[in-house]
């Protein structure tokens, strides 16, 4: 897949399928958004594409070879003031979207028998921070989330890493993105371990 150098705004969605999925693809499309399509499976993907190229909109289809979830939301409160909604909210990207956004390509990886699933974790996942408790619960959730998914697909040759974060990621510093991405690469090629504690 080339998606190009084009000025045209870009549009992604996870979960492709005919419904919601394709109107909101078409919409987007028509008013001049380039579509990227991730989809469960081949058939589904080519289906939903060639839908959108008869309408004449430029898109492009992805089942993922490796899936890293890095999406958080960061949201200070302590247990007193955390409110439930925001508690609910913030989990669904924490922790639900990893599993949505994994469920997504996972089919595809079990039927090849390899691939790749990487989370984003961090070390408030082992040690909350009551300032931030919203995020230290979502965080030990995917933490759960990535240990599970790790047992569950191993036997079909599916590698799931994660790594736990310990401090603010930072150029210049221990945590500096470069050096995190090294650890990523390293557990990519070795397969090994499924849980990697980044902390100075």
């Amino acid at each position: 897949m080339t998606i190009g150098m084009s000025h045209k705004p870009l549009f992604v969605i996870v979960g492709s399928g005919p419904g919601v999925s394709a109107g909101i693809a078409k919409k987007f499309g028509s008013h001049g958004f380039r579509v990227v399509l991730v989809s469960r499976t081949q058939s589904t993907l080519e289906r939903n594409l060639e839908d959108l190229r008869q309408a004449h909109i430029e898109s492009y289809g992805i089942t993922a070879d490796v899936l890293v979830y890095n999406a958080a939301h960061i949201a200070p409160g302590d247990p007193l003031s955390l409110t439930e909604q925001q508690l609910i909210e913030d989990f669904k990207v924490n922790t639900v979207g990893a599993l949505t956004s994994a469920q997504q390509v996972i089919p595809d990886m079990v039927e090849r028998k390899q691939g790749t699933l990487f989370f984003t974790g961090g070390g408030i996942a082992l040690t909350p921070n009551p300032l931030y408790t919203s995020l230290s619960i979502g965080k030990a959730g995917i933490r759960s989330l990535a240990l599970s998914m790790a047992e569950t697909l191993a036997p079909y040759g599916i590698y799931v890493g994660q790594v736990l974060i310990a401090d603010h990621v930072q150029q210049g510093t221990y945590y500096d993105p470069d050096r995190i991405a090294d650890v990523y690469w390293k557990l990519y090629n070795e397969k090994n371990p499924a849980e990697y504690l980044f902390k100075e």
